[in-house]
């Protein structure tokens, strides 16, 4: 989705709030301010998914049989929801970092960073069927109305990457479902979709107690031990002691029992688990590349590689290394490696036309990087794009992309600025 088209979907959702008023919440039956209708929320939810998924790792691809399988889970938990006929969606996400979000409309994500943390299907439909909570009660649109979202320069909110370093700034695309997926909730919102959530496991026969456990993992993972959880569900689903208590008293109420599902789920998982030392030895490779350990660094995702060589998130990784290290060459082969993988994923592409780009092969950078902005448009890819189009004579192309670089902020903003001062004197 370009710049255009995302500032048009502001636009309408702006007439909306003019346009709506009370309704009753789907789920809990009371009275709420309604200013988003069900257009905008469905619309925004599909127009955003890809794009929020790619900031946050892309698709677990290695292993589609793992997603099918969340997919069957997640429509169990869907169909007994108070809103069942959503367009529900479920994806797994290729980050470490644990963590599940719902976008408006049923579209729900689940890192594989969490699923390894789970002993069996009835947590995991415990975390899904919580997410379906969050969709079905609209509480990201209520975020949304909330004013957190909607605002002046929203386009310029979101994810980090630059020329050089290892993260700058996107701007549009994924920028509103980024800041959905990753706003934290209300504790009025977690205690509801636990509550729900909790009926809704009750209701497709998974034993509701796995609720309770799952709460008081995450509570015992907050204080301190964990900082990749902290960092990823905490950050916007923080659990308490308030919630487990809230949710035992539940589970008491309706009864405990019901399906686990841990054979199926050890099963389902395996060849994750199998594949975790890949994973594990890729997150030291960027943590040593992060310290501008890069030798180190260079080792370590060697590692990954070998013991998971269809991974390209690993050969991506490897070659911004080969850049840092000066072998442009390399570098390049690993780029070009990690788009063959993974060809939708625009971060992929972007490295790869950057790479070309600093090599002078023009053509190819400027390919790369139109496919980049039309998943996720990014200020550097803008600024890029203007660069190569003075190079290719065309001034008024460059102008155009200099001023949607503009648009954004820090660095990347101000150096469009200055060359589209530059060509328009």
């Amino acid at each position: 989705m370009n710049l255009s088209a995302f500032k048009t979907s502001l636009f309408a959702i702006a007439l909306a709030l003019t346009l709506s008023g009370c309704t009753v919440n789907p789920v809990t039956g009371e009275k709420q301010l309604s200013l988003i209708g069900e257009n905008q929320e469905l619309a925004m939810g599909a127009e955003q998914y890809v794009p929020t998924q790619q900031t946050q790792g892309g698709q677990f691809y290695v292993d589609p049989e793992l997603t099918l399988y969340v997919r069957e889970v997640g429509q169990k938990m869907a169909a007994v929801s108070d809103r069942p006929d959503l367009p529900y969606e479920f994806v797994v996400l290729n980050s470490s970092v644990p963590n599940a979000w719902a976008l408006p409309g049923g579209k729900i994500a689940i890192n594989r960073g969490l699923l390894t943390e789970l002993d069996d299907e009835a947590q995991l439909a415990s975390v899904l069927g919580h997410e379906v909570v969050h969709a079905a009660a609209k509480h990201s649109v209520q975020r949304m109305q909330q004013g957190m979202l909607i605002s002046a320069g929203v386009a310029g909110l979101g994810f980090a990457l630059s020329d050089n370093e290892w993260a700058g700034l996107i701007m549009g695309g994924a920028a509103l479902g980024a800041q959905l997926a990753l706003a934290q909730y209300s504790q009025g919102d977690e205690l509801e979709s636990d509550h729900y959530g909790i009926l809704y496991m009750k209701e497709a026969g998974y034993d509701p107690a796995a609720a309770v456990e799952l709460q008081q993992i995450f509570l015992e993972l907050s204080e301190g031990r964990e900082s990749g959880f902290i960092n990823g569900l905490f950050a916007t689903h923080p659990p308490s002691a308030e919630r487990v208590e809230e949710n035992r008293e539940l589970v008491k109420k309706i009864g405990a029992g019901g399906y686990r599902g841990k054979d199926v789920y050890d099963r389902k998982m395996a060849k994750l688990r199998s594949l975790q030392p890949a994973y594990d030895a890729h997150d030291k490779a960027m943590e040593l590349a992060s310290k501008d350990e890069m030798k180190a660094a260079l080792d370590k995702v060697n590692e990954a590689i070998r013991l998971l060589p269809r991974e390209a998130m690993f050969y991506s990784l490897r070659g911004r290394i080969y850049q840092e290290l000066k072998e442009e060459e390399k570098a390049t082969a690993d780029f070009e490696k990690a788009v063959s993988l993974y060809p939708e994923m625009f971060t992929y592409r972007l490295y790869n036309g950057l790479n070309a780009l600093r090599q002078n092969n023009l053509n190819k950078a400027r390919d790369n990087l139109i496919k980049a902005n039309e998943t996720v448009p990014t200020s550097i890819a803008f600024l890029r794009l203007g660069d190569i189009a003075v190079k290719q004579n065309n001034r008024s192309q460059a102008i155009a992309y200099y001023s949607k670089a503009a648009e954004a902020g820090g660095e990347v903003a101000e150096e469009a600025k200055r060359k589209l001062t530059a060509l328009t004197q």
